[in-house]
């Protein structure tokens, strides 16, 4: 009975550490979930900003073509 309590013991810790390591990459799951949001505004945004700057650039040409 001894050696299955100390195997109970041992399992009993391993599945501790194990539930604390889960927790962590939960943890940083959610973290990176965040980044990720974060990046994909920055990149709709600028996007956005090089759609502008291409019709920017466009109306000089045209405008150049004109003269």
């Amino acid at each position: 009975m001894s050696a299955r309590s100390g195997e109970s013991e041992v399992l009993a810790q391993e599945l501790s550490n194990l539930a604390g390591k889960v927790a962590a990459l939960e943890k940083r799951t959610k973290e990176l979930d965040t980044i990720i949001e974060r990046l994909e505004t920055a990149a709709e945004t600028t996007a956005r900003a090089l759609e502008e700057v291409s019709a920017h650039w466009d109306a000089v040409y045209r405008a150049m073509r004109r003269e």
